[in-house]
């Protein structure tokens, strides 16, 4: 019978021990939240889950180990190990207790516990706010290091030497914890060792021992590793003594550990302690290149209980890790991978950046923009091949000190790579998708369409006036915008943007963006149930300010539980896009949506005290009656050309909207909006905000939050040039003379 193997975590540095485990025979269980890991695509059993979501990895255990028994459930180089543990211990597998998984994660219970059983460590003092963080480094006097208490990979740690740098350093780290609990140590100076062992029955062997290469001050970030160390014996037996001592301290009785070791003139100190193996490319990469011995299959063997096989070391080499760090800049070609993969001695490289994307110096260790392993009889052999390798691959930067809209266009296309062209014009003319996608359904007419209408007005310049400095501000709602702009709700990331950007940071910077540029953002939906969830977080992230937009779901009530949970997060205002009645991305994930009578919509808008906007109104009869059901806005648009092919322009039907519910309603319309003068022609004719939705999409993905605000004011930019050659002071003064239509 064959046995199956969990594995918690499916990225790239779990992807050799899912590897391994497929190679020795067993069925392989991957958890992740990212379906599109190299590890959950190697995955037998992917199950969609995040590695940080303990009760619903031991659901999905549970469940799975009725189909088929689960044997062992393991992680390598994350931190999973409370999750691994609630696993093993729910399912009576090997394993450590989860209050010790939980001493071996908790940076603060882990200092603790080696407090309690004397394991050399740095005086530390955990703190909740700014004042605490004061007192503390009062206490142990600079320099000291502060860190989040529950995360990995130097994220938000960072060295405090004065005062005057407290406040932006528990930011930083305070951002960077899931949980807001910060600690800040005594500064450890000296060289550091990164150490793996792997335990069987109380009985620890140590494995790889490798120099950590810290660099990047005042962060902390490893721009790379040699294994095996080059410092002497007596320093790395004494490291390997505490290293004992904290394994024991954390009840690590079976499994692995991993260790990062600081020498320091008072002789060895822990800094971090996990249970499990390292990740850094270390234990799955320069450990087996540099000894010969797989830990892979060794922490395969002991998470079923077995012993491990031998670790005496095979061979006896030098394998080194070395980080590719960047000058900041967008990332405009990689050149001669292949070529630098042939230079002798070169086993991997890892590149973690894409052309169009925007590179940082980093500050954690998740921001680098790659890493390659190289091997030698040497340790010079092995740096001669690094060397080599760097002078032949090439990752070229566009240095930008100003952001354009060329350069987030640059990085939006390479992002979508093909789901969307970013064409120079964004008409629908050349889309290579319909839905799913960026495009419209059908022959993509109706989305043509939306341009087509607006370029039947055109422009009478009125040039002889005093307007030098038009007022571009408008008013939605009771809150005053910039200009009458804002973001058009787009969702789906996965499904119709080929997964360039994750829903929730999707979510978050078009809202960032908008908030930045003054004005405010309509979010989707979506078709999965609980897509709305995540628009609702963001927007509470941001103190409600945003507008969420639902499907019309045929159960009223699906709908009302969606707005109470919106009343919850604070929200501006509530809406449907009632026009999704039909909307194919609806139907492939079987959720039932319809039209609504206006009994319904009195009904829906009844039970909730926000103001109500419907959107996809396209006829003077629907405007009527989403007066009559008491909507405070209605949005005049086709939903992109995306539900019927054969549909006219939002331009089209404006007119005749607005002289039947001018003055009883908040008018706004999408569609096909790209410029200032675009916007110009939509208040002339007598809408009140225009909502614009694929191009804040590819700045989004272009170049996040900062793309937004920066393309929302180069509109607004192009606003005020068109309203002085059109002589209107204000967006109130726009009148509908200032244009004719052809």
């Amino acid at each position: 019978m064959i046995k199956t193997i969990m594995v918690i975590g499916g990225g790239l540095l779990q992807l050799p021990v899912i590897q391994k485990a497929k190679k020795l025979g067993y069925q392989v269980v991957v958890t992740d939240y990212n379906p599109n890991t190299l590890g959950m695509r190697e995955a037998d059993i992917p199950i969609l889950m995040s590695t940080k979501d303990i009760e619903g990895s031991v659901r999905a255990a549970k469940a799975q180990n009725e189909i088929t028994p689960i044997s062992g459930v393991l992680t390598v180089g994350t931190d999973a190990s409370m999750t691994v543990a609630a696993v093993a211990n729910t399912l009576n597998l090997p394993g450590i207790k989860f209050e010790d998984a939980e001493a071996a994660t908790n940076k603060i219970k882990m200092r603790m516990r080696f407090k309690e059983h004397g394991v050399p460590c740095p005086s530390f003092l955990p703190v909740w706010s700014l004042s605490d963080a004061k007192k503390a480094c009062k206490i142990l006097k600079f320099p000291v290091v502060i860190k989040p208490s529950d995360n990995m990979g130097a994220r938000g740690v960072v060295r405090i030497d004065n005062s005057n740098q407290i406040s932006d350093a528990f930011q930083f780290a305070k951002k960077a914890s899931p949980s807001g609990e910060i600690l800040i140590e005594e500064f450890m100076e000296g060289p550091e060792l990164s150490i793996d062992a792997i335990i069987y029955n109380n009985e620890i062997t140590f494995t790889g021992i490798a120099d950590r290469i810290i660099a990047l001050p005042p962060y902390f970030i490893e721009t790379g590793h040699t294994m095996p160390s080059n410092l002497p014996d007596k320093l790395i037996n004494e490291a390997c003594k505490v290293m004992k001592m904290g394994i024991k301290a954390l009840g690590i009785n079976l499994g692995a550990a991993k260790g990062d070791i600081k020498i320091t003139k008072n002789g060895a100190m822990i800094g971090e302690l996990a249970a499990r193996l390292s990740g850094g490319f270390m234990s799955a990469y320069t450990y087996p290149l540099s000894t010969g011995v797989d830990l892979m299959k060794t922490v395969i063997e002991i998470s079923q209980g077995l012993e491990p096989g031998n670790l005496e070391p095979v061979i006896n080499r030098v394998a080194i890790e070395r980080a590719i760090i960047t000058r900041p800049g967008i990332v405009k070609k990689i050149k001669g991978l292949e070529d630098a993969l042939k230079v002798p001695g070169i086993e991997h490289i890892f590149i973690n950046v894409r052309e169009g994307e925007k590179v940082d110096i980093p500050r954690s260790n998740v921001e680098k923009a790659g890493h390659i392993i190289a091997v030698g009889e040497s340790l010079t052999k092995a740096e001669e091949s690094y060397t080599k390798c760097m002078e032949i691959l090439t990752i070229e930067i566009i240095e930008e000190p100003v952001l354009s809209m060329d350069v987030i266009n640059l990085s939006a296309r390479e992002k979508f790579k093909k789901i969307c062209y970013v064409c120079k014009v964004c008409d629908g003319r050349d889309c290579p998708t319909g839905i799913p996608g960026m495009g419209g359904v059908g022959t993509g007419a109706s989305f043509r369409r939306n341009i087509e209408s607006l370029q039947k007005y055109k422009i009478n310049t009125t040039l002889i006036h005093n307007v030098i400095d038009p007022d571009t501000s408008s008013a939605f709602l009771g809150h005053k915008l910039s200009l009458p702009v804002m973001a058009a709700p787009i969702t789906g990331t996965v499904t119709n943007m080929g997964s360039a950007i994750d829903e929730l940071e999707y979510n978050r910077k078009v809202i960032k963006g908008c908030l930045d540029a003054g004005t405010i953002a309509f979010i989707g939906d979506g078709a999965t149930p609980d897509k709305y969830k995540i628009a609702l977080k963001a927007i509470s992230e941001f103190g409600g300010m945003g507008v969420p937009i639902f499907k019309p779901r045929t159960d009223n009530d699906e709908i009302m539980m969606r707005i109470h949970a919106a009343e919850e997060a604070g929200v501006l205002a509530v809406g449907i896009d009632i026009d999704a009645a039909v909307l194919k991305t609806m139907a492939m994930k079987n959720q039932s949506v319809g039209p609504k009578s206006v009994q319904d919509l009195r009904k829906i808008i009844s039970s909730t005290r926000l103001p109500f906007i419907l959107k996809g109104i396209m006829n003077i009869r629907d405007a009527a009656m989403a007066v009559e059901a008491g909507a405070a806005a209605i949005v005049v648009s086709n939903h992109g050309g995306r539900v019927l092919d054969e549909m006219p322009g939002g331009m089209d039907v404006l007119e005749g909207i607005v002289k039947e519910v001018h003055g009883k309603i908040s008018i706004l319309i999408d569609g096909g909006f790209r410029t200032g003068v675009d916007i110009l022609k939509a208040i002339a004719v007598g809408a009140d905000q225009v909502l614009i939705g694929r191009p804040i999409a590819i700045a989004t993905v272009g170049m996040g939050a900062e793309g937004v605000a920066f393309y929302i004011n180069n509109l607004k930019n192009d606003l005020e040039k068109a309203m002085i050659l059109t002589g209107s002071a204000s967006v109130n003064t726009i009148s509908r003379d200032i244009i004719f239509k052809v």
